[in-house]
């Protein structure tokens, strides 16, 4: 298990960072801790393709505005809560989006179909990728102990959770 998590761990977290990465750099942080990984490539990794990804969705809409749009008609509401926080808050946005779940990879393709400036996108989104990274990253592996002392002490609570909701899902399914 040890080599599976050295010899792909990085990839895994460059290709679930591009589109969020949220979990998976946490997972990171936590396998740094364990020394599994190391916390600053994992850092850089992480940082780097949610950076890459951002500027890919914000230039494929600049790009190709009907496909952005078309993407974008079928979340038709979250887009008009971006437009309220970007009203709200500027640029900021940028820099938070990271955080919202539910709008945080609508915030870039919404952007790139406005005026706003690429130089500025980039560098909102840089800031952003470094504050992203550097607190989930720091907070998972400060607390690597904790989540992994957690994880052992309530393994069988999980196990007999997932139990009940496959259950309970077998049951509804045989109702119908």
């Amino acid at each position: 298990m040890e080599d599976l998590i050295r010899d792909w761990g990085y990839i895994i977290l460059f290709l679930y960072s591009f589109g969020g990465g949220f979990l998976a750099l946490a997972v990171a942080g936590v396998l740094s801790f364990t020394g599994e990984l190391n916390i600053y490539i994992s850092l850089a990794v992480a940082v780097g393709a949610n950076f890459i990804g951002d500027q890919f969705l914000f230039y494929m809409a600049r790009s190709n505005k009907e496909f952005a749009k078309n993407i974008l008609d079928s979340h038709k509401r979250k887009v008009a809560y971006v437009h309220i926080l970007m009203r709200k808050y500027g640029s900021f946005i940028i820099l938070v989006k990271k955080y919202i779940y539910g709008v945080k990879t609508l915030v870039p393709l919404a952007i790139g179909l406005t005026k706003y400036s690429p130089l500025k996108f980039m560098i909102f989104n840089a800031l952003g990728a470094v504050l992203w990274g550097v607190v989930v990253a720091g907070l998972s592996y400060n607390f690597g102990g904790f989540i992994i002392q957690s994880v052992e002490q309530y393994q069988n609570l999980g196990i007999a959770i997932a139990i009940v909701i496959v259950a309970f899902v077998f049951y509804l399914s045989s109702r119908k």
